[in-house]
Order: C-alpha cells, then sequence, then structure tokens
C-alpha cells in the first residue's frame, strides 16, 4: 500500500510539474507583497467570473484526460478506480501547484451531484452526464433549498406532476450555488402530498436550459453572487431523468448528503488559508502595532491550538481512510471546528485592525479582511448547520439522549 501511494504520488507530481507552475507558499509572509485577498466567496464582476468559471474546466478538463479528473471513479466513465485515500493525496499534491481553482464544478457536481447520479441514476444516464461533468463540460447545481423548508429538508413544497411519460415541475429553490453557471440541477419535489412528508418525495435531473427553468442571483453583503432563486414553471422532464424511485427521493437527498459532509472541513485552502496561518496573523499583528497587546496574543495562542488540534484531527481521518476504515463522527467535528476557527479568526482580525476593517484606507493586509468577516455567518450554516453537528456529536460521540423526534421522522429512522 505505501510503494502504491509513493508511485502515485510520483505519476500526479510529474503530470503537475509538465502542466503548472509551484505555488508560492501563502502563509510564509513578506508584509505588503502579493494578493492580500481574504475573500471566502466569489465578489468578481460578471466578466471576470466567466473567465474564472472557464479557467476551472479548461483545469479540470486537463486532469480528465491525464487520469486524474475523478480518481475514485469507475473506470468506464473516465475515473481510475483507485481508493480515497489516492483522491486526498493527489489533492495534497496539487496544493504545492499554482492551478486553476475548480471549486465551482467540485464542491457540488463533483462532491456531491455526481456520486448521487452514479448511485441512483439509470444507465443512460450515467453515460450522458457523469463523463461530462468529470471532464468540465457539464457543472451540476443542488436545487434542495426552499424559502418555506428552512432547514427541514423534508418540507420541499415544488410539486412534480406524472404527465404520461414526462413529469411538469412547479415551484421554487433558493440558495442555489452556481445555478447561473450550471447545465444541470437535482431536485427534490414533491410527488405525494398525502404521504408523510420523508416518503412523498422524488428527485429528478433538470436540465437548467429547459424551458420555463429562471435563474435569478442574489446579491450577497460581501459583493459577490454566488447563490441564486431558482424558479421552475411548467418545466417538463422526462421520467428517465428520475433518481431513484417515485416517492424514494430521500434516499436520494441522503446519498448527496453524505458526500456534502466530505466536501466541507478541510481547512487552509485558497485565499483563506492565511486567516489561519500564525505567520501571517503575527506579522498582521506586527504591522499594526498591537503585538504587545497581552490579550490578544493570547486569544491568537487559543486560536491557533485549535487550528493545529484540527489538523491532528484530519490526519486521524486520513489514517483510518488509509486503513481502510470509513471516518466517523469526527468529521462532523472538523466541519464544525472550520467554520469557528475561521469565524474566530476574522472576529480576532477584526479586533487587530480596528476601523480599518470597514473603512478602506488602501493600506495592504487590512481592509482585504472584511470579506471574510461579512462571509462568516455562512461558515456556521453550509455543509450542515451547527447544531446540527452539535447534535451528531451529542448523541453518536458522547452518548446522550437523542432529541425528541416526530411521527413522520421516527418512520424514517425506522
Amino acid at each position: 500500500m505505501e510503494q502504491d501511494m509513493q508511485d502515485f504520488a510520483a505519476e500526479a507530481r510529474r503530470f503537475l510539474d509538465a502542466h503548472a507552475a509551484k505555488t508560492p507558499d501563502r502563509t510564509a509572509v513578506t508584509w505588503g507583497e502579493g494578493d492580500d485577498s481574504m475573500a471566502y466567496f466569489s465578489s468578481l464582476p460578471p466578466d471576470e467570473e466567466r473567465e474564472f468559471v472557464q479557467r476551472a474546466r479548461e483545469w479540470q478538463r486537463i486532469r480528465y484526460e491525464n487520469g486524474f479528473g475523478w480518481v475514485t471513479g469507475p473506470v468506464e466513465y473516465g475515473g481510475r478506480g483507485l481508493t480515497p485515500v489516492h483522491d486526498l493525496l493527489y489533492d495534497a499534491v496539487e496544493s504545492e501547484y499554482d492551478v486553476a481553482d475548480t471549486g465551482v464544478l467540485s464542491v457540488i457536481g463533483l462532491g456531491m451531484i455526481g456520486p448521487t447520479i452514479l448511485a441512483h441514476a439509470q444507465p443512460h444516464i450515467k453515460d450522458r452526464w457523469l463523463p461530462a461533468m468529470y471532464r468540465g463540460d457539464a457543472i451540476a447545481c443542488q436545487l434542495f433549498s426552499e424559502p418555506g423548508a428552512g432547514s427541514d429538508l423534508a418540507g420541499v413544497a415544488t410539486r412534480a406532476v406524472r404527465e404520461g411519460d414526462d413529469w411538469v415541475l412547479n415551484g421554487q429553490k433558493v440558495w442555489t450555488s452556481v445555478a447561473q453557471h450550471s447545465q444541470i440541477g437535482l431536485a427534490l419535489t414533491r410527488t405525494n402530498p398525502d404521504a408523510p412528508k420523508h416518503r412523498g418525495i422524488t428527485a429528478f435531473l433538470v436540465p437548467m436550459d429547459a424551458p420555463g427553468v429562471e435563474v435569478r442571483p442574489l446579491r450577497q453583503m460581501t459583493g459577490g453572487a454566488d447563490f441564486n432563486e431558482v424558479f421552475l414553471t411548467d418545466v417538463r422532464i422526462p421520467d428517465d431523468h428520475r433518481l431513484g424511485e417515485v416517492d424514494g427521493g430521500w434516499t436520494v437527498a441522503l446519498t448527496t448528503l453524505m458526500n456534502e459532509r466530505a466536501t466541507v472541513g478541510s481547512e487552509g485552502v485558497g485565499p483563506v488559508a492565511a486567516a489561519l496561518s500564525p505567520d501571517h496573523l503575527s506579522a498582521l499583528m506586527r504591522a499594526t502595532w498591537t503585538w504587545d497587546d497581552r490579550a490578544l496574543r493570547a486569544r491568537l495562542a487559543e486560536l491557533l491550538v485549535d487550528v493545529l488540534a484540527t489538523g491532528h484531527l484530519n490526519a486521524r481521518a486520513l489514517r483510518k481512510l488509509r486503513s481502510g476504515v470509513a471516518p466517523g463522527p469526527e468529521m462532523s467535528v472538523s466541519k464544525l471546528m472550520y467554520g469557528q476557527n475561521l469565524t474566530r479568526a476574522a472576529h480576532f482580525v477584526s479586533d487587530v485592525l480596528g476601523p480599518r476593517i470597514i473603512a478602506d484606507t488602501g493600506r495592504w493586509g487590512t481592509y482585504a479582511w472584511t470579506e471574510l468577516l461579512l462571509a462568516t455567518p455562512a461558515l456556521r450554516i453550509l455543509g450542515g448547520t451547527e447544531e446540527i453537528m452539535k447534535n451528531i456529536l451529542a448523541e453518536r460521540v458522547l452518548g446522550l439522549p437523542k432529541e425528541p423526534v416526530t411521527t413522520a421522522a421516527k418512520e424514517v429512522r425506522s
């Protein structure tokens, strides 16, 4: 196993050396030099965002054509058929290179929708969409959340009514990431309003260019528009685009959500890597003449200890994968700590900077932090809310009694 990993890492480095340059270490700081962006969400103008997405597609295509586009995927769909450990190893090697950010494809589409299509779609639908997605030709979005459902995913009200070999969808989805760039969406719909809510749901793949699909961007306070609301008006979907059984969409949704947990919780990626870097944070304090503030230094030490602990937790999960054991509830701890660590870092920096975090003085490394600060509320929600994560830990790790559940929830658990 160890030799196999070494050979795979060497192969990945040969590929990356041929197609990319090594990236500078963002956590090593020369104050005032380089990009000081601290954006968690995109805030690019539309033209630049389209170029960003195109670069992501092109890099994903290069990966795919060289055997690294879907490391764990079945060979018949262009994958390598390797283990999740190989996938993690490739990500670790690639992080050393200056390549396009493919999050617009990978976080939702390749990380969640792709595995769901693989598990529940008909063979010809897999043939149509899986190679296209992992080659970068198609982007997928998740049409789950609705204005009236909140965190109650089983409370979806979007209706799907059967008409011959088709289904007609009507409803509204909200907080849909990358819908403006997507070619396909995975939608949960209500097909049996008389059944218990978890048992009356059906999942469909919705072509985003189908008549009746309207995407409207939602402007964030960070300035970008990563999220959208999607209106479905008499959208006609062939029955072969159904995933799973009629009224069996909750099982499909659980497949997606299980994969969602694996996509959130990895610290130190992208521009926000510096937010958790001891070098960067200490350099900020020195540049703002706050290094001698003992209270701030104590808070910085506490934050960095938690970051270190989270890193060890992720390393433990990796060791489990290497030994063939699926990670347990520690991934919920990792996700919880990821959001909390970044939030604490943003709040710590706001105390270090004071008014400079809300007034753009043009000084390097100061106002740039406002984008991360404004993004922190989302960090407590995406990928599973803090409350959900804490319930998982309370019940599965600490052995505390389960919260009271409704009759419908009892039926699903049984």
